[in-house]
């Protein structure tokens, strides 16, 4: 017998970011599992992590950039 969706949605909240977000990509990967489009999400990263480690570009605190998109939208 299945687990029924509100007794399953409860466990899974009650697990911890790592485990949720974990989860999360496996459910985003299972509608489209070779989707171009997530292709072209990865492609994106790594092109970022790359000048992040080239020097290319700075790392800005989380908190620091919700301020300036705020500040941008407002």
């Amino acid at each position: 017998m299945p687990t029924p969706i509100h007794e399953l949605e409860a466990e899974l909240l009650s697990l911890g970011s790592a485990d949720r977000a974990r989860i999360l990509e496996r459910l985003i990967e299972s509608f489209e599992p070779d989707s171009k489009v997530q292709d072209a999400w990865v492609a994106e990263a790594l092109r970022r992590e790359a000048e992040v480690v080239a020097g290319k570009v700075a790392l800005v605190p989380g908190h620091e950039a919700v301020a300036r998109v705020r500040a941008r939208i407002s």
